[in-house]
């Protein structure tokens, strides 16, 4: 028993997720880590008052804090900037993840030489590259600048030591992986070596208002390596994704506290390097001379922005010696599933014994269910082979009854399709006034919408 006014700290911590316990266990029962529980120490030391000490700063009313410290400096790059919620913010920490070779190396080499063009000295420190080979690559797109500096190193003492010389407005880490600390235990990239590391950086960053942006590698999953808490060390982290085969790459905001955390920002990698798309819905629907069956451009909302995203299906004849298949590309499976369920027993279109596949035009993922209804029409059309009308848009929520619900930002979607040139739009009941030159058609259920289009 330990003695009266002492209280036994929990000896073993989860390295992922910080969950204390008192005895060692294989699997978090927090975050359902496998081998993460470690022990971490001895009982804590008697209870002691705690006495008042000195402030860094005295308290002062809510209206009087400054706030010039807090404003974002546009970097240039509009689509990145719109993800940030308007540029850098000084002595703020962003953790840029993504996976190999999708452009994140590049676009913040980018982002480094607008910053260090208008608004001081940026230094970009690689741990996973040589100093040359990322002049090869600055050179390619343009980025040399005098007040662009370039460091190789992997030793947290080095790059604080090019921090002090430089003193830059800007600091870019690639990657915070591959950089160790000396002072604690565990292997280069570890769990530990990673929070240890992502902290002293913060600190520096907060201490001399330098921006810093931390490069974060990702698991075969796609999640952010590393312990969680490094998501919450940081103000801002951004996903850097996109299709090997596909030029498009789609930067979001996963958590941003100076902005809006779901914004979309859209680039084309290319040879010059990564560039803004401003009005990517082209990318996203295809152009061809007459309707094809199985086909259906909805509008998409990522943040404030509406994009509109073709649906495409195709309905074949099953093989036979077995379940019929069911293929999704760019879909929510789940979602997918539930769809082809209403379409086959409201709609009443036969599905049993086919091959269903789904998918979406251009490499773009659509996730929210604002697109139900173009993918219940578009399943529909390829089943009985007739093409939806041209210039005709579909918005709205499938519930399992088959009803149509309506979604969120409906007028900014039809909106969009209107200026792309839409002119039905295929919407729920009262879904608002129609934009100028569409006019809108209003379906209950689906039932309602098979028997107004086939």
């Amino acid at each position: 028993m330990p003695p009266a006014g002492v209280k036994s700290r929990p000896a073993h911590r989860c390295t992922e997720c910080g969950y204390a316990s008192a005895k060692w266990v294989g699997r978090c029962p927090e975050c359902q880590a496998w081998g993460t529980i470690q022990e971490v120490g001895a009982p804590a030391s008697p209870l002691r008052a705690v006495a008042a000490g000195p402030v860094t700063a005295p308290a002062v009313p809510i209206a009087q804090v400054e706030l010039a410290a807090a404003r974002a400096v546009p970097t240039g790059i509009e689509e990145f900037d719109r993800v940030l919620g308007g540029g850098l913010v000084p002595g703020a920490v962003l953790l840029v993840a993504g996976e190999p070779g999708v452009g994140k190396s590049t676009l913040l080499l980018e982002v480094a030489h607008r910053v260090a063009a208008s608004n001081g000295p940026a230094l970009v420190v690689s741990g996973e590259e040589s100093a040359a080979q990322v002049r090869l690559r600055a050179e390619r797109i343009g980025a040399l600048h005098d007040r662009l500096y370039l460091a190789a190193e992997t030793e947290l003492s080095a790059v604080l030591a090019h921090v002090e010389d430089v003193a830059p407005s800007l600091l870019v880490l690639d990657s915070v992986q591959t950089v160790r600390s000396p002072a604690v235990e565990g292997t280069d990239g570890g769990s530990t070596q990673v929070r240890a590391v992502a902290s002293a950086l913060t600190a520096v960053a907060k201490s001399r208002g330098m921006t810093t942006i931390l490069v974060g590698h990702v698991t075969k999953d796609g999640a952010i390596a590393g312990p969680r808490t490094l998501e919450h060390l940081v103000d801002v982290v951004v996903s850097f994704d996109g299709e090997r085969h596909s030029t498009l790459r789609l930067v979001r905001a996963m958590k941003n506290r100076f902005g809006p955390a779901d914004e979309i920002g859209c680039f084309e990698i290319g040879d010059t390097g990564v560039a803004g798309v401003p009005d990517p819905s082209h990318l996203f629907v295809s152009r061809r001379a007459a309707p094809v069956p199985g086909s259906c451009v909805t509008v998409t909302l990522e943040g404030s922005r509406p994009l509109l995203a073709e649906v495409q299906a195709l309905v074949a004849a099953s093989g036979g010696g077995g379940s019929p298949r069911r293929a999704v590309s760019g879909l929510d499976s789940q979602r997918v599933a539930m769809v082809n369920a209403v379409v086959e027993r409201r709609g009443r279109v036969r599905l049993a014994d086919a091959d269903v596949f789904a998918a979406s035009v251009g490499g773009v993922r659509i996730a929210e269910p604002a697109a139900d209804l173009a993918l219940a029409l578009a399943i529909a059309s390829a089943a009985k082979d007739v093409p939806l009308p041209r210039g005709l848009v579909a918005v709205g929520e499938v519930g399992l009854s088959g009803e149509i619900r309506r979604v969120g930002g409906t007028g900014r979607r039809l909106a969009e399709a209107a200026r792309q040139g839409y002119k039905v739009a295929l919407v729920p009941e009262d879904a608002g006034s129609a934009p100028k030159g569409m006019r809108l058609v209003e379906v209950p259920d689906l039932g309602a919408a098979f028997a107004r289009l086939f």
